[in-house]
């Protein structure tokens, strides 16, 4: 397998899975805590079946409070299927770039958000990262089966829950294919004067509707899909 930062060059070219319902190709990081109580996502989506490209970053504060920055609409983005679990959604420019084939920059200049993440495989991303290259379409678009996988990876990833296929705070479907995953060793994430501090896994796992963000950090190229329920 070649750098994240290759895969995520190569992901931008990504045309929509095939399937039902609303569907993305992209990648992100899943979920990544922090010590302190915030966490932070990302979803990067070349291919949109409801619009244009698009970028958001979710930020939940350590009172539990959601935020949304992403570059559309929401009705063209992530608080489509979210937003009702969210304090605030905010349509500002969002910055990405790979300083090193394996380092994640992340930047919102408008809310003074500066994100660095360092990605690494590991023996259990290798595993998993292989079954997802041989895994059959049909198996990824079964929820059934994504129901199943997403704990066996949780425990494998020691990220503590992980889902694969759930409700949307929104009452929409989802179900999600990491196909390709790196874990974070290392990230420093500042908004305005506020350091968010060292990562660390948070006393209670977060969650919104039924996606759970892991324990640990992880990146992942893949995709996801939506339905109403």
């Amino acid at each position: 397998m070649t750098s994240p930062a290759r895969e995520a060059q190569t992901a931008e070219s990504t045309r929509l899975p095939p399937g039902r319902g609303e569907r993305f190709s992209g990648y992100g990081v899943m979920g990544l805590p922090f010590s302190s109580g915030h966490v932070l996502a990302l979803r990067r989506f070349p291919a949109s079946s409801i619009g244009p490209a698009y970028t958001s970053v979710w930020h939940r504060s350590p009172d539990a409070k959601w935020t949304f920055w992403q570059d559309r609409p929401d009705h063209q983005s992530c608080p489509r299927y979210f937003a009702t679990a969210a304090s605030e959604t905010r349509r500002l420019d969002v910055e990405l770039s790979w300083p090193t084939e394996s380092t994640l920059q992340v930047d919102v200049p408008d809310v003074g958000l500066a994100w660095t993440s360092q990605l690494s495989s590991t023996a259990v991303t290798h595993a998993l990262n292989a079954i997802g290259r041989v895994l059959p379409g049909p198996a990824w678009r079964s929820r059934p089966l994504l129901a199943a996988m997403g704990p066996v990876a949780g425990r494998a990833l020691g990220a503590g829950r992980v889902g694969m296929a759930g409700m949307t705070p929104n009452d929409q479907s989802f179900m999600a294919n990491p196909v390709r995953m790196w874990m974070i060793d290392a990230s420093s994430a500042q908004l305005g004067d506020e350091d968010f501090g060292p990562v660390g896994p948070l006393g209670e796992q977060a969650r919104l509707g039924d996606f759970w963000f892991p324990q640990r950090g992880v990146f992942a190229i893949g995709r996801v899909s939506f339905a109403d329920s």
